[in-house]
């Protein structure tokens, strides 16, 4: 006997005698009253009738080619397959060479009989058209998800996890989301996707399969010797995935049909993109930044990162990118025509050789010259105190301020005079005049003081600022990120012998 139930069927609220415990319940009936013996019953929960991969279909398959039984015996024929490749295959081709009868209940199915053939051809039809339309009307309600910005998927990107509330809404995982931002920063620091995975490996921080595995979110699987480590396509796939940025990204791929498994990638332009359906890790101008930076398509030295011109030097006479060799110990890295060093014997362009150091820094001196043609820090004029050092402001304050008490004090205890007949009306009139004037000169004299200090307190924050912006303005290192961000190309001509100089020429993207 076999018996069969989908997650499909129950979605569907299928009668209750589709149940896997009525379907044995009618077919063990079914042989009883004609005298069969049950072998065995095989059962498949949540699979699909167009599953060639169900575990106890295949042992039943396994079973029958080693004549264990005569006959299968089931519900209906969908329950055996939906698939009419598999009716042909097992049903009117196996089947008959193995001695195997096949038998199903609601279709007054029976091999024994003659003629019935075609009815089970078109039973298989129908049973195919069924897993065709159902697949379509999922792919409906899946594209309706994914254009409502609904996310579809079982796990979730590393970074983020379900919604308890709400399935198909993504918040963000604070502690591997704290881990993108870093993988991001020191993309943005130049660090090439190899040296990211080591440096995260280097931290004792688990890759998202294990840290998924550990939370018990991504099911059982084989633990592997490198279980758990970073590898430079896992550190790639995070730094090139926009759902980072709060965009919610689906049907990048898709099956090539509903009888098959095989996954193809869907066109960029077909994707389903909506915006701000959940929290972002990386804002969006991080994000482009980055995409700019590995555009340039560089590769990694020994060390792990890349330099900061990387992508950017070409050969003046080919437009080849310079590659980067070194020198032996030196430790001195040169650059030079691509085409140059990769064309054998038959050099097919010049050197172009320069020295990267020299290059860098003659780079520095441009960019800084093309930032202070927009901004001329030399014209930033930060007004100079004129009230007292901070240190003999702060001594007046205090000891205003205990003056100032004083004489409040004393103003109650004019009052308490006065009342108690202690003064008269006159001396009350006359000390109490006084004593107001000199709380009121007091008052004055400390919001001055006040004043002052809050001035030479900005005046200090300008200075700071001045100080930041001039030592950032030094390039010492070389940003990678400001240089990829303002400069299209650099051009290397090739140096001449009799002067000794060699041209280079700054392409600006502004």
């Amino acid at each position: 006997m076999y018996t069969r139930l989908s997650k499909e069927d129950e979605d569907k609220q299928q009668p209750e005698s589709e149940s896997i415990q009525n379907q044995k319940s009618l077919l063990t009936s079914y042989a009883r009253d004609r005298g069969w013996e049950i072998y065995h019953v095989y059962c498949d929960e949540d699979y699909s009738g167009a599953d060639s991969l169900r575990p106890d279909f295949n042992r039943m398959m396994d079973a029958a080619s080693e004549r264990k039984f005569q006959i299968i015996l089931c519900k209906s024929q969908s329950r055996f397959t939906r698939d009419m490749e598999l009716v042909e295959r097992y049903i009117h081709g196996l089947f008959p060479v193995w001695g195997i009868r096949f038998v199903s209940v609601a279709d007054n199915t029976d091999t024994e009989i003659k003629g019935s053939k075609k009815a089970r051809q078109i039973n298989g039809l129908i049973n195919e058209w069924y897993l065709e339309d159902l697949s379509e009307n999922i792919r409906m309600v899946f594209d309706m998800k994914r254009r409502q910005g609904q996310y579809i998927g079982g796990f979730p990107i590393y970074g983020y996890r379900k919604d308890p509330n709400d399935k198909n809404h993504l918040i963000v995982d604070p502690e591997a989301a704290e881990v993108v931002r870093k993988i991001y920063q020191w993309a943005l620091e130049g660090h090439g996707k190899q040296n990211i995975a080591c440096m995260l490996n280097t931290m004792g921080v688990v890759n998202p399969t294990r840290y998924k595995a550990e939370r018990g979110w991504s099911g059982s699987r084989p633990c592997r010797k490198d279980f758990g480590i970073w590898n430079k396509n896992t550190v790639w796939r995070i730094l090139h995935n926009e759902m980072y940025t709060g965009v919610m990204v689906q049907g990048r791929v898709k099956k090539a049909s509903y009888k098959s498994k095989v996954m193809l990638r869907v066109p960029r332009e077909q994707w389903f993109r909506v915006e701000g359906t959940h929290e972002a890790i990386i804002d969006p101008k991080t994000f482009q930044t980055v995409q700019n930076l590995m555009a340039l398509r560089t590769r990694e030295d020994g060390t792990g990162s890349v330099h900061p011109l990387a992508g950017l030097v070409k050969c003046m006479d080919c437009g080849s990118t310079m590659s980067k060799s070194g020198n032996g110990r030196k430790a001195v890295y040169y650059l030079r025509c691509k085409l140059y060093a990769d064309s054998g014997e038959e050099k097919l362009c010049t050197r172009h050789s320069i020295r990267l150091d020299r290059l860098i820094d003659l780079v520095r001196e441009r960019l800084r010259a093309y930032i202070q043609q927009y901004f001329v820090l030399e014209e930033v004029k930060i007004p100079q105190p004129r009230s007292a050092p901070k240190e003999v402001l702060n001594q007046e304050q205090k000891t205003l301020a205990a003056r100032l008490e004083k004489r409040s004090t004393a103003l109650r205890q004019l009052y308490l005079d006065r009342v108690s007949g202690v003064l008269t009306e006159g001396q009350f009139v006359e000390l109490n005049q006084d004593f107001l004037a000199e709380k009121s000169r007091l008052e004055i004299r400390l919001a001055q003081i006040d004043e002052e200090l809050a001035a030479q307190q900005e005046r200090k924050e300008q200075k700071d600022l001045m100080e930041q912006a001039r030592k950032l303005l030094e390039l010492n290192p070389l940003p990678r990120e400001l240089a990829a961000a303002l400069i299209q190309k650099i051009e290397i001509g090739e140096p001449n012998p009799d002067t000794g100089t060699q041209e280079v020429k700054i392409y600006w993207k502004f």
